[in-house]
């Protein structure tokens, strides 16, 4: 099985009957499973479920620190590699969806820094797949773009896509978030872009801004 790849995290919500609507949070390079975890009950209105696969490659033993892409030394990883992990997480959803009880027609890719990527690629891939894409401190790869020129355009001008990013990013120019605003746009998405006086990082205002959108973009209202 697929999963048996990805070590998980899963948040369930009390109660509800039925499939849940469901986000998919891919963490960062150098961060784990459990990273985005806390944000769990302030998304999806606190009444979906959230899943927290966990890249496959240790970088520094007996520490929480992977990373989603293998490499060989100081090379870069290549397209083959981006794939072929792309294509692990697309079975890893499907298999999670049923496990958990998630709802197939009600499904959003959220990414944070490398996991962004993650989120892109996946979202331009199959715009009609998906609620909607949150690419968090990020960039848009050449990978995803190349799936977006692929895909239908009509789909991806409907895919509802958040891109948050900070002003004061160390690890991830804000140029880099900018020029991904500009090519998703080519490829004839309707990115709802912002940026935030913060560093390569969730802030209070953000997460306030993601928690609206993937209530909107699911259909879900929050817990009384």
């Amino acid at each position: 099985m697929t999963m048996q790849n990805f070590a998980h995290g899963v948040w369930h919500p009390s109660g509800g009957d039925g499939l849940l609507p469901t986000i998919v949070a891919f963490h960062g390079h150098g961060a784990h499973g459990q990273d985005l975890m806390g944000l769990a009950p302030f998304l999806g209105g606190g009444r979906s479920l959230l899943l927290f696969p966990e890249a496959q490659y240790l970088l520094q033993p007996g520490a929480l620190s992977y990373t989603w892409f293998a490499s060989s030394g100081d090379l870069r990883r290549t397209p083959e590699e981006f794939e072929r992990v792309i294509g692990l997480v697309g079975e890893f959803i499907d298999e999670a969806l049923v496990r958990y009880g998630g709802d197939p027609e009600r499904v959003a890719l959220l990414g944070f820094s490398q996991g962004g990527s993650i989120a892109y690629r996946l979202g331009l891939g199959e715009p009609a797949r998906w609620r909607g894409v949150a690419a968090l401190s990020t960039w848009l790869p050449e990978e995803a773009e190349a799936a977006g020129h692929a895909a239908d355009s009509a789909a991806i001008a409907a895919l509802p896509i958040l891109i948050q990013h900070g002003t004061q990013d160390p690890q991830v120019a804000l140029d880099r978030a900018r020029d991904s605003k500009t090519r998703v746009e080519a490829l004839g998405g309707h990115p709802d872009y912002r940026e935030y006086p913060m560093a390569h990082q969730i802030g209070n205002e953000s997460l306030r801004d993601l928690a609206q959108w993937t209530q909107q973009v699911l259909g879900v209202t929050p817990e009384v």
